[in-house]
């Protein structure tokens, strides 16, 4: 084998390794939680997004393991009016919850 040949497999090895690590890493900034993804993800040029597959990434990062028919993971939020905080299970069995996970601005 010539040696420009080997030159050219060590370095597309060494993109393939870059490629792999840096999507790795990307992967385990989507499983982060929200806070710590976002102040993260600010610092990642936009060319990152044509490059790495980031819907696929994110839809499995992100994907959840609930089926229908299981109950909602409990969680604490605060009052819109910051005076108290309110736990979702304390609803369970008392009343119906409708969630509604969006952005009304």
């Amino acid at each position: 084998m010539k040696a420009w040949h080997r030159l050219a497999l060590k370095v597309a090895g060494a993109l393939a390794a870059l490629y792999l690590a840096a999507l790795t890493g990307l992967y385990t900034i989507m499983c982060q939680p929200p806070e710590v993804f976002g102040s993260i993800m600010r610092h990642v040029p936009d060319l990152a997004f044509m490059v790495f597959p980031f819907r696929p990434l994110w839809l499995n990062a992100r994907g959840g393991h609930l089926k229908v028919g299981d109950p909602a993971p409990d969680f604490t939020l605060e009052t819109q009016d910051k005076k108290s905080r309110v736990q979702l299970s304390s609803f369970r069995g008392v009343k119906p919850v409708v969630l509604v996970f969006g952005s009304y601005t």
